[in-house]
């Protein structure tokens, strides 16, 4: 098993009762501890370049009602959406590969830089109840990670009818049915996936840079905690620096 998810698998999938969330740092627990790569947000393509950090910009993903799906799309296909919530609108999603892997998927709804970063939950988990080396976040068991609107689960649902209906003896793998013509296109690195055509809804699907794992998310907020960015690290660099491998702690 590779190091860095073994180091991923140290990340402990935690429930809680609480029914709100609060912000990251709170209660003891501090966000800083969870990610060094907040600054990537705040680099242009020169300086990430400078890094050894290449930037993919995928396009915008479709939020018809501004509640975010942050998930492995086929293994966990009717995970909810995160807590927070944004406006509904078309924001970018931008992916930073180093050493051969992406290393960090980032989306956009406003700009400017963070004042600070609260780790992002689903509706119930409670980061007060986190203890140093626990973190909340999404298992990966299909190797992609994604963004997408909860409306367009509805969207995946009726593409995976459309296919059966024309396959109707055959057991159908969303991935080597559908996605998978779409990945091999950008190397299997990532795809910008409609499930249905001229249909609302899209999904932005990302190899998660060491695999299968469990990886955190993270919100950008202003500093009157407005949603700037949205942030999955998935533990391939440190300090927003792609020149090294970082060191297994």
């Amino acid at each position: 098993m590779r190091k860095r998810i073994m180091r991923a698998a140290r990340l402990l999938l935690c429930a809680a009762a609480a029914h709100a969330p609060v912000l990251a740092s709170a209660a003891g627990w501090d966000v800083s501890k969870a990610s060094s790569n907040f600054e990537l947000v705040t680099l242009d393509d020169a300086e990430l370049s400078s890094r050894s950090i290449d930037v993919v910009h995928m396009g915008d993903v479709e939020l018809t009602s501004g509640r975010i799906v942050a998930a492995d799309p086929l293994a966990q296909p009717d995970r909810p959406a995160l807590a927070r919530t944004v406006a509904p609108g078309d924001y970018p999603v931008t992916l930073y590969r180093a050493l051969g892997r992406i290393a960090a998927a980032s989306m956009r709804f406003a700009e400017g830089k963070p004042d600070h970063w609260e780790l992002a939950v689903l509706p119930g988990q409670d980061p007060a109840t986190l203890k140093d080396d626990e973190i909340f976040g999404y298992p990966v068991d299909a190797g992609v990670g994604c963004y997408m609107d909860a409306d367009t689960l509805g969207r995946i649902d009726e593409r995976e009818a459309q296919v059966q209906a024309q396959k109707p003896d055959a057991d159908i793998n969303y991935y080597d049915d559908v996605l998978a013509s779409e990945l091999d296109a950008n190397k299997r690195h990532y795809a910008l996936h409609r499930p249905v055509a001229g249909k609302k809804g899209n999904v932005a699907v990302f190899w998660s840079g060491w695999g299968d794992g469990f990886y955190p998310v993270f919100w950008g907020l202003d500093k009157d905690g407005h949603p700037l960015v949205l942030l999955t690290d998935f533990g391939v660099i440190e300090n927003a620096d792609g020149r090294r491998e970082p060191k297994v702690q």
